[in-house]
């Protein structure tokens, strides 16, 4: 994270500045789409700032297998998924990180414990068991009703990647999504005991005891790490944008860490500005602001 950037990258011609090439990493959900529905003007702000020369990446919670075409159309550089369990840059992968057999067993065993409805997500498909599965589309289709005209997208973007799996125990995955658990996430994580973690699930937020597992010490700082070691742009020259707890650690790292507005104190603490949400295609202004486009 780096001071404010100065007047010149704020909007002043400044050839050398325009010479840099920077890259920048777009939370996904609340940040660059608004209940999986990307803005018109986000499309075109990514779309000119790999026309300027720089790198646009989408960095999220989400694996790929959750990212359709309506979120990817845009066209980037690459992404960091997972919540930095997977990296790609120009469609090579570079990191594709899964849980270890005895920590993927112990985490699917805390859950069934306590009959959870879950999701294993990997990169290529979401895998979640059948008794779970009517509950499970109910949640999420409870929740993208919210959506300002109703619209089935982002609903669309997990029921359509589910894969009914009857032994769970056996799939390789990189993250799990609890939508509902009869124990609170914090006895979740003491019962699976050692290399897990936890933060808020962002779909699940109908006050049921949800989060996503991941595995400790991994994040999305990580995936931007091994993204701009690939390409040879150092640390002061990205960019990262997010509002959830999962951006933390990226909003950290960067040159220039931004929040979106009503971020958490603690995120917000963190940034070294803010943009606006996107139904309000707070991306456009920003990558005017940092002279992106």
């Amino acid at each position: 994270m780096s001071a404010e950037p100065s007047s010149e990258i704020a909007g002043t011609p400044n050839p050398a500045a325009e010479a840099t090439v920077r890259a920048v990493f777009l939370d996904v959900d609340g940040t660059y789409a608004d209940y999986g529905v990307v803005p018109a003007g986000h499309v075109r702000a990514v779309r000119a700032a790999r026309e300027a020369g720089h790198r646009v990446f989408l960095c999220t919670g989400r694996p790929v297998s959750m990212l359709p075409g309506a979120i990817r159309g845009a066209g980037f550089d690459g992404l960091v998924a997972s919540a930095g369990a997977y990296v790609e840059v120009a469609g090579e992968v570079l990191v594709d990180r899964r849980f270890p057999a005895d920590l993927a067993a112990r985490t699917v065993a805390a859950l069934d414990a306590h009959h959870a409805v879950y999701v294993l997500e990997a990169q290529e498909s979401l895998h979640v068991a059948p008794a779970a599965e009517e509950r499970l589309r109910a949640i999420i289709e409870e929740h993208f009703r919210k959506a300002p005209d109703g619209r089935e997208v982002g609903a669309s973007a997990i029921l359509g990647s589910l894969v009914r799996v009857p032994d769970l125990a056996k799939v390789p995955f990189s993250k799990v999504s609890v939508f509902d658990s009869a124990a609170p996430m914090r006895r979740l994580v003491e019962e699976i005991g050692e290399g897990i973690a936890v933060v808020e699930n962002s779909i699940a937020d109908e006050g049921r005891h949800a989060g996503e597992l991941f595995q400790h010490g991994i994040s999305k700082a990580d995936g931007v790490a091994a993204a701009i070691a690939h390409l040879g742009i150092s640390r002061e020259n990205t960019i990262a944008v997010g509002d959830g707890e999962n951006d933390l650690e990226m909003v950290a790292f960067a040159g220039i860490g931004v929040a979106i507005e009503g971020s958490s104190p603690e995120l917000l603490a963190l940034a070294d500005r803010t943009a606006a949400p996107p139904h309000r295609e707070g991306l456009v202004a920003a990558f005017k602001e940092l002279g992106l486009i």
